[in-house]
């Protein structure tokens, strides 16, 4: 089973404009990414795929694999399928291009998911980490799911999901983190397929998937990652590199 890494990297940012080349320890962000996604050793290879030529250089020129996208995309899965199309590969690795502490714990998890499944009844594999403070649970920037028995995803909300009618039920809430695997043959159908109402009402790509039948295995986590979304957030990182080293 051959297993790529892709990193979608775009260089226009809403809330961060050129946040991914952003200078961190010495480093731009999406260098740090890509080496930290190569330094866990889990795929046989890594790409960067952007829309920008300034991504591509600091990637390529550093001695990494860069793809540039062909055609403008709205979501990280289209980007990736376009870049994967022909490539020989089995299954695809979502890694975030603004998170470069890369743990390898929580990416070897959603691997090992399709290890386990000599069946190929999983389209896709995702994590998910316990929540229990209630701002995070109303926050709709915090994008919750919920599953069935088995693990597997019934539906993605920035509403709260389950609604506690009774709190005292038991249920508990869980927060997406945005790490998928996919099958190769399940993200070439994602891009082939039309953006739904669910998709297009929540703005979350993942209910596309669900929309046409794909399933989604969820796997709990305890590492939720630190992603660099504002200035405030690249501080921190510059802060937590300069403690480690």
């Amino acid at each position: 089973m051959k297993i790529i890494a892709v990193i979608p990297a775009r260089y226009a940012s809403t809330r961060f404009p050129a946040k991914l080349m952003q200078d961190l320890g010495g480093k731009t962000v999406i260098r740090r990414t890509y080496e930290a996604a190569v330094a866990t050793h889990l795929f046989d290879d890594v790409f960067v795929v952007t829309d920008s030529e300034i991504i591509k250089d600091e990637i390529v020129s550093n001695g990494g694999k860069a793809i540039m996208s062909i055609k403008e995309h709205e979501s990280g899965s289209d980007r990736i399928a376009e870049a994967v199309a022909d490539i020989d590969c089995d299954i695809v690795i979502n890694v975030q291009g603004d998170e470069p502490f890369i743990n390898a714990e929580p990416l070897a998890e959603v691997i090992e998911v399709f290890k386990n499944d000599p069946g190929r009844q999983i389209d896709l594999a995702s994590l998910m980490i316990e929540i229990t403070d209630w701002d995070d649970i109303n926050n709709p920037n915090i994008v919750k799911v919920v599953t069935d028995q088995s693990g597997f995803a019934l539906y993605f909300s920035r509403s709260v999901i389950p609604f506690p009618r009774d709190k005292d039920a038991g249920a508990k809430y869980f927060r997406h983190i945005g790490i998928y695997a996919f099958r190769k043959q399940a993200i070439l159908d994602f891009a082939a397929l039309p953006m739904k109402s669910l998709e297009a009402t929540e703005k979350l790509e993942q209910l596309r998937y669900l929309e046409f039948g794909k399933r989604i295995r969820m796997v709990e986590t305890a590492h939720a990652g630190i992603g660099i979304d504002t200035e405030e957030d690249l501080e921190k990182a510059r802060k937590l590199l300069k403690d480690k080293s």
